[in-house]
């Protein structure tokens, strides 16, 4: 039975009640989840799971089969039973780091039009991204550029389109390092900016704040090469 993804409705959604569906060594699977598993360059979330007479951390959230998510126990850890209803709560200000890192990176990539990026991770402290980039400008243009954006507040939004008018529209595809999950028919658009006219348009699944006002300010640390073309672009949050 696939997992009920709240993040994908809400990505401010902190906690829920959920049922216990199965205990693996691989983690416990819920019936429902706020935790993001890791993929496509963004972190598992992590947290807290409670139940009546007990409570554990959780260390890690990754895919498991079947569009379910396995939350990672410490070792020795002692699980809830199966059919047991349990409260899960995210380590908010680590996720939420996660989600302004993530709306950057593709701030980032909209300030690079017809460059394609070549890899990612985002990460609390600090994030990058790879780009097909022989000569790229200086950090500090990326930097001016990237907090330009963010002070502009755009409003952040998604929606879904077939697979079919993916295909249609294959320029929208930004990476070539990790490509839009397949299989269900749909794929799940990030948009920043308004519709009619966005500032950024692509295929994503991961958690992004609802604002860029809401990243802070955001410093460009280092230019690095990563072969003959290949540039990597690391990014810090300002606090």
């Amino acid at each position: 039975m696939p997992t009920e993804m709240l993040f994908r409705e809400d990505a401010y959604a902190k906690d829920c009640t959920a049922r216990v569906v199965a205990v693996t060594e691989a983690g416990i699977l819920l019936d429902r989840t706020v935790f993001y598993a890791n993929s496509g360059g963004q972190p598992g979330d992590a947290g807290t799971l409670s139940w009546e007479g007990g409570s554990l951390a959780i260390a890690d959230a990754r895919k498991g089969p079947e569009d379910t998510v396995l939350h990672v126990l410490p070792a020795d850890a002692a699980p809830p039973p199966e059919g047991a209803e349990v409260t899960i709560a995210l380590d908010w200000e680590r996720r939420h780091r996660h989600m302004r890192m993530h709306t950057t990176l593709h701030l980032l990539c909209s300030i690079l039009p017809g460059i394609y990026a070549t890899g990612n991770q985002i990460g609390a402290e600090k994030s990058r991204l790879d780009f097909d980039l022989p000569e790229p400008p200086p950090k500090d243009w990326f930097t001016e550029q990237l907090n330009a954006l963010v002070s502009a507040a755009h409003p952040t939004g998604e929606r879904w389109i077939t697979e079919a008018e993916l295909d249609a529209n294959p320029q929208m595809v930004r990476t070539l390092s990790v490509q839009p999950p397949r299989g269900a028919g749909r794929i799940r658009l990030v948009r920043i900016g308004p519709e009619d006219a966005p500032v950024d348009l692509q295929p994503c699944g991961g958690t992004h704040v609802r604002n860029t006002a809401e990243i802070g300010r955001v410093a460009v640390t280092k230019l690095e090469s990563k072969g003959r073309q290949n540039r990597r672009i690391h990014i810090v949050l300002e606090e």
